[in-house]
Formats: structure tokens, sequence, C-alpha cells
């Protein structure tokens, strides 16, 4: 049964043999690139197209044509490549149409070996683009799927190639244009002229050099705004061996034992972020698959009652009911095959999330996690940090771990306002329960550092915060007291500045060691409590300098307001407020990735009630940082 996909809706594919028929309303030039884990195209010889139709594992057309046949062997392809991008652009210097939008929307097909269809999907939806990624095959814990792309580039085949970081896109585009020449119509009514040859792999052109699992690992946090949006997974490649061809169907679309640390990095702790990253990329695509379907079938269900609407013979009697228990049942049929597919996704994140959370180092772990009560001062920082946890609303069960890295380029905002419409927890215990969240996390980055590379400082003007800051100031944590009363708040505030000001100068004239001896060079992690009580226009400007001048050089703010109270500065701190990641006490959905732009429910890293684990390993940094000194 073939498996008609929507566009980001992904399908397990039982075979390694494959053909790809693309047919366009017009002639088109066809073919793919070759990526790592990354999706990364590293140069020329990882692309074919009619100049250099056949590379391991692939073989595309020879010339533009209305319909196509690429060839695929799954098998033969390198160890390096773990994504294919089936690309088609239109053909340029021709009389042919400017824009995918001018023609009919082109169709593509996988075929196995035997000749029946595996699945299908048509791109719809193109407009100014002149060049689209139709389809992408992707190995996930070593078996291969295939999802639907429909990724569209208006600025044509060198954008397409350049968003694959392919070097000098622009070169290879006008090489591929010039090497294709629209088919004569006789070769165009039966495909490419290129023999297809799915069984024969073709001779390895000389790849470069550059491996990209063996000379650099990659990094799964977000990338920076303007960048392309990468829906990379790490490899995570399962225990046992890769599928082979003589694999029966049936035996490769059992879902891999997850194994934790199954991606790819340097150390264990490295391979773990990006696994965990992966899970979160890979809830993310899953559950934008199930709403894209979702929607899909209810635009198809409103379009067949308009037209049975629109009859004026079946808006009575029988035949108009049957035609809308019909639509309505076809509806509910792709409702349903879209939540299996969601539900299968679902549980084999569930089954690794299972393997993958008892595994995790402290910097990663919840409190609640038994590497905690063997824990020891570590003797490096880690890469990364969990502020929390993350699900949607599609996957309440599953919670994926929030990581970022470390150093903190951003401040941290806990918000105390009210976030709960029903009134619970009332404003008193909200604050409260922001306090306890921001002394966990300082907590949990003192305990990641090694003796004397981190501390805490606390600015509590009116004193409100003194039971949730009770354990840091119990164990010592803090080498002093919390700041208290507008003149501890300008103290702190001026003691700071000068650390931000002294640091820069050194490092822009080069000198970081003539630092003055009263200068702590460990990083340094401001709690503000109640802001702005306490605070005059001075401390203000102080306060918005170390948030934006302070984590380059050290100094990171951890603030802990309800952004109403200092409602009366105005627009004033408006930068401030962007200026921090919020965070809040309560699971609340208001962080968004991205990627496809989905609305988190985020919940904070709390410690278990009743719990003593956080007292317990604040006296072990507390007893490391005096035998340092």
């Amino acid at each position: 049964m073939t498996a008609e996909l929507v566009r980001g809706q992904n399908h397990p594919l039982s075979e390694v043999l494959l053909t790809i028929r693309i047919s366009a309303g017009a002639p088109v030039l066809a073919g793919a690139t070759l990526g790592d884990e990354n999706g990364t195209v590293h140069g020329p010889q990882w692309v074919a197209h009619p100049g250099t139709p056949a590379l391991p594992g692939v073989e595309v057309p020879r010339q533009a044509a209305a319909e196509h046949r690429l060839t695929a062997d799954l098998g033969a392809l390198p160890e390096t490549v773990h994504r294919v991008a089936v690309f088609l652009a239109l053909p340029t210097g021709s009389a042919g149409p400017l824009r995918f939008g001018a023609v009919a929307a082109p169709h593509t097909a996988v075929d196995g070996p035997d000749g029946s269809e595996l699945v299908s999907y048509t791109l719809t939806g193109l407009d100014t683009e002149t060049a689209v990624i139709a389809l992408e095959l992707y190995r996930r814990q070593g078996a291969w799927k295939v999802r639907a792309m429909g990724q569209g580039y208006a600025a044509g085949l060198p954008a397409l190639l350049a968003d694959q970081g392919l070097p000098a896109a622009a070169d290879l585009a006008a090489a591929v244009q010039h090497s294709a020449a629209p088919a004569p119509a006789s070769t165009a009514a039966h495909g490419t002229a290129a023999p297809a040859r799915p069984h024969t792999p073709a001779p390895a052109p000389s790849y470069d050099a550059q491996n990209p699992c063996d000379t650099q690992a990659p990094d799964a946090a977000p990338r920076a705004p303007g960048t392309p949006v990468d829906y990379t997974h790490p490899r995570r490649r399962p225990h046992g061996t890769e599928p082979t061809p003589s694999a029966s169907p049936a035996t490769e679309e059992q879902p891999a034992q997850p194994v934790a640390g199954d991606a790819v990095g340097w150390s264990m702790e490295e391979r773990l972020y990006n696994q965990v990253w992966g899970m979160f990329e890979d809830l993310a695509r899953t559950t934008a698959a199930y709403r894209s379907a979702v929607e899909f079938a209810d635009s198809r269900l409103e379009k067949e009652l308009d037209q049975a609407l629109a009859d004026p013979r079946g808006r009575l009697g029988t035949a108009g009911d049957t035609a809308r228990e019909a639509a309505h049942a076809r509806r509910t049929q792709l409702v349903d095959q879209a939540r299996a597919a969601l539900d299968r996704d679902l549980a084999q994140l569930a089954a690794e999330s299972d393997v993958v959370e008892p595994a995790l180092p402290p910097a990663y772990a919840r409190w609640d996690n038994p590497v905690w009560h063997a824990y020891r001062v570590p003797a490096e920082p880690p890469m990364a940090l969990r502020l929390g946890d993350l699900h949607l609303p599609e996957s309440v069960p599953l919670r994926v771990p929030l990581l970022v890295r470390l150093p903190l380029e951003r401040g941290l905002w806990l918000d105390s306002g009210p976030v709960a419409p029903d009134g619970f927890p009332d404003a008193a215990e909200l604050r409260q329960l922001a306090m306890e969240a921001a002394v966990a996390l300082a907590a949990r980055l003192l305990a990641v550092h090694p003796p004397g590379d981190f501390a805490v400082q606390a600015i509590d003007p009116a004193g409100a915060g003194a039971a949730a800051l009770g354990v840091l100031t119990r164990t010592g944590a803090l080498t002093t007291p919390p700041a208290a009363g507008a003149a501890g708040v300008a103290e702190v505030l001026e003691r700071l500045t000068r650390r931000v000001d002294l640091v820069q100068m050194a490092l822009r004239g080069g000198t970081p060691e003539s630092l003055p001896a009263d200068v702590d060079t460990a990083r340094q992690l401001l709690i503000v409590n109640d802001f702005p009580h306490g605070f005059d226009d001075r401390a203000v400007t102080r306060l918005r300098y170390l948030a934006d001048e302070g984590p380059a050089v050290g100094v990171h703010l951890l603030l802990v307001a309800d952004r109403e109270d200092a409602a009366a500065y105005g627009p004033l701190l408006d930068p401030l407020w962007r200026s921090l990641m919020r965070l809040t006490p309560v699971p609340d959905d208001h962080l968004a990735d991205p990627w496809v732009g989905h609305a988190w429910t985020y919940e904070p890293a709390l410690v278990p009630t009743g719990s003593q684990i956080v007292q317990q390993v604040l006296t072990e940094v507390t007893r490391a940082r005096a035998k340092h000194r």
C-alpha cells in the first residue's frame, strides 16, 4: 500500500534498492546531494547532477526533462553519507517557465525493486521558487527513512546548494545548468535517457579527504538567527549491523534497540548532548508531521463538504448525507493514520528516553537521578547545563531535557508573575517557587564547575528570599551574605561592574594576567530577587550593563522578578527583559523552537520535596573549594 505523504512527514523504507520517479509540468533538471550527519555537502564530488550523473549508490538523469527516474542503492552509499537530498531545478536560459508556481505541482514517487510504489509526495504550494528539495532519504538509528521536504528556494540552485554548506555553490550551480539541456520530446515522454542500474553501483569518484565523522563533531544546539534551518538528527547507530538488502521488510521496520550515548561526539558527554538534541528535533518533526496531516485532512474535508453543498442535487436526500458521511470517514481515516505514525515515533522516543535519562551526567540529570548521590566535584566544566524539561501537548508523558551550552550567553529570568488563570498557585507561593527554582539552578552551576571556577552572589533587598537562599548560606556556597537594602544593592553592582570593566580592558590589551589581586577571576552568577525593589536609577543602569556586557567576561545574571513590578520604568527596561531567557517556576507553554515554531511547555528542574540532595552536593562543593584555596 502506498503511503501518501504531506510536507514534513516521514516514512520508513523497507527496501534499499529504490527508484525515484519524478513528473513535472515542464522540463526540469534533477539531482541529488550526499550529506554527512549534519547534512553538510563537502564538495562538488558529493553532488550527482546531469554533468556527473553517477555517484556511489546514486544515479540521476543526464538531461532536463518533464519526467525522470533516479536510482538509489542505499547499501552502496559511503559510510560517511547519512542524507540523500533529491532536488529539482528549472533550467536557466531557456524559454521554459521562470518559477515552479507557473507549472503543475511536481509529483514524486519512490518504488521498490519490484516496481511497487512505497511512498508518494506532491509538491504543492510552490510559488516563486526556481529550485526545490523534493525528498530526503536519511538514516535513523541505522535504518533508512524518506521525508517529504518541499523546501523551495526563490534564489534558485545556488541558494539550495549553499544552504547545504557546499563551497563555491554558485560555480557548481552554473556548471549543473550548463551540463543540462532539455531532452527531445521522445526522450521526455519515456523518462530520462540515462539507463537505470539500481543493482550496479557506479565507480566511486575521488571523495574529499575530509570526513565529518573524524574531524569535527557536530554542534546540535539551535543555530544563530539568519542561518538555514537544519532538521538534522545526529547519527545514532544501534547495536548490531546496518540493514542489508537481504533483510526482510518486517525486520527492517522494527525500531532499533535504543542505546544511551548512541550519537556522534568525542566524549560520552558530547554524545549524550547530541542524542538529547536529536530526540528534541525528532519530537518536533514527528509532531509537525502529525499536525500538518490533521490540517490537510481538515482542509480536504472542508473542500469536499463545499463541493457537496455546491451541487443542488446533493443538498437534500440520502445522496447528500452519503457524501458528507464519506467525507467525514475519509478525514477520520487520514487522522487515524497520522496518529498511528505519531504514536509509533513517540513510543520509540519514550524507549530512548528510558535508557538515556539514567545515563546522564550531573549537569544534564534531574535532581532525582541517582547520579547525584555519587557526586564528586568535577575537574572540568561541562559543555552544557539542564534548565528543565520540554514537552508538547501531543506527547505529555514524554519529557525532553532542555540543555543550554556553557558558558551562558544570555542571562536568565525566572518570572514570578502570575501565569495561572485559576489563581493557583497564589502570588506569594509563586514568588517562593521562583526563588527555589533559581537556587536549584545556582546549586547546579556550582556543582558542575571545578573548585574555584564558579561563584554565586545574591541580592535580596527586602530579605523576601531568605528561606530559599538558606541552603546556599548554610552550606557556605555563598561566600558573602545576600546583599540587602539600597546600600547593599549598590555595593554588589559596583563591584561586579568594576570587574567587567577591568576584565574587558585586560582582554583588549592582551594582558589578562594583569588584573588586580582583589578581582575574583572565577565566573560569577548574580541572583537578584524582587527586582526592581531596592533599585534606584543608577542601580538599574548598572544591572542593564551587566546583562549586556557581563556574559562575555564571566558575569551572569539570574533575575527573579515580575515584569509588572517594573512597569513604572516604562519602555526603559524592555531591552533588559528581551535580553534574558525567560523561565517559569510552574509549567508554561512559552518557549518556541527555531525549527517549526512549536510552543513547547517548559517545566523547571526543581528539587523533589523533602530531598536533602542539594545540601549534600553544596557541602561537597564548599569542602572542595576550601581545599583548593
